[in-house]
């Protein structure tokens, strides 16, 4: 499965990278763990040892330490990350 061509892959990518590493701090890692049910339900293998506790509540932090706008654009990584899921479901209904 292609997943580099679904919206908002470059972040999920990069977080499953940063988990395969042993990393779970960064946004993407975090956005992995937010959804990680929904993501391996519809057939992304997540490596579990390596999730953030209440990673909702980590990305929120580590935006609001990082930008002045973190409210809109956690926002924003959550609607992307919804688009990634989204695309994903579909694409593995239909493979």
């Amino acid at each position: 499965m292609e997943l580099n061509e679904l919206p908002g892959a470059d972040l999920i990518l990069s977080g499953l990278d940063d988990l395969l590493h042993g990393i779970n701090n960064t946004i993407g890692s975090l956005l992995i763990a937010i959804a990680s049910v929904r993501l391996s339900e519809a057939g992304l293998d997540i490596p579990n040892q390596a999730l953030a506790s209440e990673p909702e509540l980590t990305l929120y932090d580590y935006l609001r330490n990082e930008r002045d706008d973190a409210y809109s654009y956690y926002n924003a990584l959550l609607n992307s990350l919804n688009s990634f899921c989204a695309a994903l479901e579909l694409k593995s209904e239909y493979k």
